[in-house]
């Protein structure tokens, strides 16, 4: 029997209280965090630890990325099916507009042949890519990665897939100047594809483009597509330059003003094609002037 007033000594040796080994750890955890953020004495630590429990992290991560891949593969399959199906559409509307262009520049050609037409000029091209954009902030020029040396030249027009881009103005040995259609000193001859109307669209900055000297009566409509009209022995006739975007009539002016946008990617950078220059239209002879100007240039007889 223990003593009066005495507790009987423990079973076990219970060794430091609860709150002694709880201020312990704490210092101890405080300690190595700072002697870790000062000295990176730890760093070593942390890596072999790292390593040694890397590959039961990818056991573990094995199931979850199972599943996640195959919800990927099956939402990839799914798009592309879709994409392989908006493909087989988009190439069959293709080969029918195709297989139409053809018939129709056979037909063209057979009737240039029976109206003693002269035929139209083949057109070659030179694929290049738009590098950088000119420093001048008023002029809106880039630069292609072709030049002399791979036959780009001055005057060639330059174009993308959805119209003309613009005109090489200077030709180095490996890249080339190229003059954006929205340049303000940039002009080209356009007619109206709905109705044929010609007249000059030029830049106005900005990514826009003016049609002017068209007075307020002409049959000019927002949403009509303005094509080359091979007048100037420049540009191939029909190629898609602009679309109107707007047109203000004012009975105190005498010409309409038209605005209108680009259809190429004039902003874009990417792949162009340079088109080869055409060849120069050729001289009427001296005997086939007309009769009005043959006749006033016969000498008077006195």
């Amino acid at each position: 029997m223990s003593a009066i007033g005495h507790a009987p000594p423990p079973f076990f040796n219970r060794g430091p209280g609860p709150l002694v080994r709880l201020f312990f750890f704490v210092s101890a955890s405080l300690i190595l965090l700072v002697v870790d953020l000062r000295f990176h004495s730890l760093e070593w630590i942390r890596l072999s630890i790292a390593t040694a429990i890397w590959p039961v992290q990818r056991v573990a991560w094995m199931p979850i990325d199972a599943a996640g891949d195959v919800a990927h593969y099956f939402v990839r399959q799914s798009a592309l099916e879709q994409q392989n199906a908006k493909l087989r559409h988009e190439r069959i509307e293709a080969s029918q507009s195709l297989l139409r262009q053809r018939h129709l520049e056979d037909e063209n050609q057979r009737l240039r042949i029976l109206l003693d037409m002269r035929a139209r000029q083949p057109v070659t091209g030179r694929v290049a890519e738009i590098i950088y954009a000119a420093r001048d902030p008023f002029a809106r020029r880039v630069f292609i990665d072709k030049g002399l040396q791979h036959g780009v030249r001055d005057g060639q027009v330059v174009v993308d897939e959805k119209g003309v881009l613009g005109q090489v103005i200077r030709s180095f040995p490996l890249t080339a100047e190229v003059s954006l259609l929205t340049d303000k000193r940039q002009a080209i001859p356009v007619q109206v594809q709905r109705n044929g109307l010609r007249s000059v669209l030029s830049g106005a900055g900005g990514g826009r483009m003016e049609l002017r000297f068209l007075a307020g009566s002409a049959d000019v409509k927002v949403g009509d597509v303005l094509v080359t009209s091979g007048l100037d022995g420049v540009y191939l006739a029909g190629l898609p330059v602009a679309r109107v975007v707007k047109v203000e009539r004012d009975n105190a002016y005498v010409f309409a003003r038209i605005a209108c946008e680009p259809m190429a990617g004039i902003e874009q950078h990417g792949l162009v094609l340079a088109l080869e220059s055409r060849a120069a239209l050729p001289m009427l002879p001296s005997g086939l002037l007309a009769p009005e100007k043959a006749k006033s240039e016969k000498p008077r007889s006195r």
